[in-house]
């Protein structure tokens, strides 16, 4: 029991580093970019794209390829390759001279960064039926603490310089490193591994497999769209924020850790209360439209303060994605629930490897010296459309399921 105590802490914490060092780049790399370069703030944002597309293409490549391996060789020995990874990582950003090392840096945590699906094995390993729903709400929990831990210490520590929170990222993820070498058992015995497969490991062939399933096609799609939509905010808010009220790291982390509370309590107490008063049908449309609410609204702001306003009804939008994965689970065989969940896990990968380098694009196209027309807020108009466009495509299927219930 102690022992298993000890590994699911340790698989918390893991992907707790993980999420952190998503979110603690995010309020510094505008100032990073711009302290190896002399980029402008509009030319630094297509590069901050083209990082988060670097990082997010190593894991849509990696998650599949350190799975199956760690059904191979095992997950504790995969898990603890990642962290150390993840450590050299932050410290190749710590010391790196020039941008071209930023980029080498991303797809090192990228493909480290993968481990998330050894972790999530670790877990069903050593979960009995009666705790696997507790072990993996950790999980859950891990990703939001990390989404309001990550981009606050970012910002935080940012004051002090722009490498500071990579030292920080650096000494937890070796620590924990260290934890899990002399504490943390082997979850899968030599007896239940299987031998490695290059087909199994291919991340395009559970796509392939989702699509298949022709009710669900414009469902996929819709949650295609609106997760392209989110990268105006994910990608963009630092260089954003920067651009239109001059805003600092600190202000920047701050303000996405208020981001990550509002998104964590929307998750937690109101998608479950919301989803059984109107049921998934109304809650997918209500979610869609405060999605393109608030990216409108977060596109013609004026003041700072309306940055925290407007946070709240886009927030709301959260009650899209969870009701829709529910609707497409429910019309899914039961036997193909994984596959189904393994491809909206490639979805959204691929949405993380278009939408950054669209998005502070067409920032840094409206933000240009040179450009005929100055507008910071024009990717967060351009989402808040896709948020309606993904209503148009949704709805359909929507009405078919809401008239055969």
């Amino acid at each position: 029991m102690r022992g298993k105590s000890a590994a699911v802490r340790f698989i918390f914490i893991t992907i707790l580093i993980d999420i952190i060092g998503i979110g603690i780049i995010i309020p510094i790399v505008p100032d990073l970019i711009q302290e190896l370069t002399d980029f402008d703030n509009s030319t630094a944002a297509w590069y901050g794209g083209l990082l988060a597309a670097t990082y997010a293409t190593m894991q849509f490549i990696f998650a599949p390829i350190l799975g199956g391996l760690s059904d191979s060789f095992g997950r504790r020995t995969l898990l603890l390759i990642s962290l150390f990874g993840l450590g050299l990582d932050y410290l190749v950003i710590v010391f790196a001279p020039s941008l071209a090392w930023l980029f080498v840096a991303r797809i090192i945590s990228g493909i480290c960064g993968s481990s998330m699906t050894v972790a999530n094995a670790y877990i069903a390993d050593i979960s009995g039926p009666e705790d696997r729903a507790k072990n993996f709400g950790m999980i859950g929990a891990a990703f939001g603490l990390g989404f309001i831990v990550g981009p606050t210490i970012g910002g935080l520590l940012g004051e002090y310089g722009t490498r500071v929170p990579f030292m920080a990222a650096a000494a937890m993820a070796l620590l924990n490193w260290l934890y899990g070498y002399f504490v943390v058992p082997e979850s899968l015995d030599a007896e239940h591994r299987r031998a490695f497969s290059w087909k199994r490991a291919n991340p395009i062939g559970t796509l392939r497999s989702i699509f298949s399933n022709k009710i669900i096609v414009p469902l996929i799609i819709s949650l295609f769209t609106i997760y392209v939509a989110a990268h105006a905010t994910q990608s963009n808010w630092s260089f954003y924020t920067k651009e239109k009220f001059h805003w600092g790291a600190l202000e920047i982390g701050l303000s996405l850790g208020f981001v990550g509370v509002m998104v964590a309590l929307i998750q937690g107490l109101v998608v479950g209360k919301v989803v059984k008063k109107l049921g998934e049908v109304k809650a997918v449309y209500l979610g869609f439209f405060f999605n393109a609410l608030g990216l409108l609204l977060l596109g013609i702001i004026t003041e700072p303060w309306m940055v925290y306003a407007v946070i709240v009804p886009y927030a709301f939008g959260g009650l899209a994605g969870p009701s829709l994965q529910s609707i497409m689970a429910g019309q899914t065989a039961k036997n193909a629930q994984g596959e189904l969940q393994g491809g909206i896990t490639n979805i959204m990968m691929l949405t993380a490897i278009i939408g950054p380098p669209l998005m502070t694009g067409i920032f840094g196209y409206y933000t240009h010296p040179d450009t005929d027309y100055y507008y910071p807020g024009a990717p967060f108009i351009l989402a808040s459309f896709l948020a309606i466009l993904s209503i148009i495509i949704a709805s359909r299927t929507l009405q078919k399921l809401r008239l055969n219930k």
